[in-house]
């Protein structure tokens, strides 16, 4: 991301952030990938200045900034793709203050809920399971130049109007805002256009070992520099939030989190990693205080919320961390300070999987802790639910190319199905994508959880050992 050019005119783009449900029941749409391979170049090549809508990165808060941004960009983009709630909303905003220079585009395989003609809309492919590919990109991208560049030409006279509001309300007129305002406006942009760069570029830093220091230090620097946090943008201090996670500085995450703004501190995201937090922190202190912190946080959310994958998955993970914890302790996992455990980080997992079985990585975890217990009901959960989250990993993977953790969300299920070829082969393609060694070395730790498990029950599976095996070499030698 590179911080804005103050001679270009800004471009707002309102469209959906990561990976996205299509309703049409294809794989997942990849909007990243859309935004960064086709609409941010053409914008760029059109003359223009990129800002992407964050709300989804402010714990979904439509704030301040975001109306400021809709009313005074000099050009938007939506996407009404997936009929987002966001977008539509946003787009209603820009229609109702802005009665030109907004474009509406949209996948054409996704019925729209509206008839989208007047609005003149620019329909774009996917490929054959939603894959954005070369050929896609490149449509999209050309279209998308040539048209921002018709509309450029357009406004140095009088473009046509493409809000129906202000087509069908010939009155309307909500006035112009002073152009103080939208110089002042423009400042803040680039100013926070160029936080989020420097903390990209912080992350990126930690991604080398030998720089990790310098990148926690350029933390400190950037986080003293913002001094007070409610003269800044939501969607920078989520960025901050998420570069603290990064550099793994649970303490930093919980210190931001109490000089965040009060109606930030309330939304749902921020208090999922306010409780992620502590009980990262609660591994490393081992303090039982911290632990019930990060549990009373999470709780609260599904409280506030009802369940959801996300928060029971953190709430899972403690659990399993005290399960393990516990078991080392007692070298038994017999005891009833083990068992007991164990069943609440597999209730958790089971709640968090029920609550959305699109989401692999509660299924995942519950088949594991289901294998682990080893009893004939939880044997036959395991083999019941196993298909169900096989599927699940395969819809995720099929729009998009598959990383080291997919591999190994693979290979764990064909270990658990006892498919030893099955699970040879994603071996292969895990470590043929292994980047660091601490994945390796993970993967091989939760397996032979699996492992010692199963050797209790007198079930001794060689192969698997001799995964694992390869797995803590591949950890040591890279």
């Amino acid at each position: 991301m590179k911080p804005a050019n103050q001679s270009r005119p800004l471009c707002f783009v309102i469209m959906p952030f990561g990976k996205k449900t299509d309703p049409t029941g294809k794989p997942d749409i990849d909007f990243d990938r859309i935004y960064h391979q086709a609409i941010e170049p053409a914008i760029i090549n059109a003359g223009m200045e990129p800002v992407r809508a964050d709300e989804e990165r402010s714990g979904g808060i439509i704030h301040k900034p975001m109306f400021e941004r809709l009313m005074l960009c000099d050009f938007a983009i939506a996407d009404l793709t997936t009929a987002n709630a966001n977008v539509f909303y946003e787009l209603g905003v820009r229609h109702t203050a802005r009665p030109r220079t907004t474009l509406t585009i949209f996948a054409q395989h996704q019925p729209i809920p509206f008839d989208v003609n007047f609005l003149r809309s620019l329909p774009y492919e996917m490929g054959k399971n939603n894959r954005f590919g070369k050929k896609q990109i490149d449509q999209l991208y050309q279209n998308l130049l040539k048209r921002l560049k018709q509309i450029r030409k357009e406004t140095k006279h009088t473009a046509p109007v493409d809000s129906p509001v202000f087509e069908l309300l010939s009155e309307w007129n909500p006035g112009e805002i002073a152009r103080l305002k939208t110089d002042v406006f423009r400042e803040r942009v680039q100013l926070d256009q160029k936080h989020k760069h420097t903390l990209a570029g912080i992350r990126e830093r930690h991604k080398a070992p030998e720089r990790q220091s310098q990148a926690r230090d350029d933390l400190a620097k950037f986080r003293k520099k913002m001094g007070k946090l409610d003269a800044h943008e939501s969607a920078v201090i989520i960025d901050m939030l998420l570069t603290y996670r990064a550099l793994s500085d649970w303490n930093g995450m919980i210190q931001l989190y109490n000089d965040m703004p009060e109606i930030l501190k309330r939304q749902i995201m921020v208090r999922e990693q306010l409780g992620f937090a502590w009980s990262r922190k609660a591994g490393i202190t081992k303090d039982p205080a911290d632990r019930k912190k990060a549990l009373s946080i999470l709780e609260d959310v599904v409280e506030q919320q009802g369940p959801s994958s996300e928060t029971y998955g953190l709430i899972g993970r403690i659990y399993k961390d005290q399960w393990k914890e516990a078991k080392a302790a007692n070298k038994s996992g017999q005891s009833p300070i083990v068992k007991g455990m164990l069943n609440k980080a597999i209730e958790a997992y089971r709640s968090g999987f029920l609550a959305d079985q699109r989401d692999a990585y509660p299924g995942i975890n519950l088949l594991t802790l289901l294998d682990i217990k080893g009893s004939q009901p939880a044997l036959e959960e395991k083999d019941k639910l196993l298909p169900v989250v096989r599927f699940a990993v395969e819809q995720r993977l099929a729009g998009s190319a598959p990383d080291y953790w997919d591999y190994a969300t693979l290979l764990e299920l064909a270990i658990l199905d006892n498919q030893q070829e099955e699970a040879e082969e994603y071996l292969a393609q895990a470590l043929s994508c292994l980047r660091e060694t601490w994945e390796a070395n993970s993967t091989a730790d939760n397996l032979d959880l699996i492992w010692q498990a199963r050797k209790e029950r007198q079930q001794k599976d060689k192969w698997l050992k001799d995964i694992i095996r390869v797995l803590k070499k591949a950890g040591k030698s890279q």
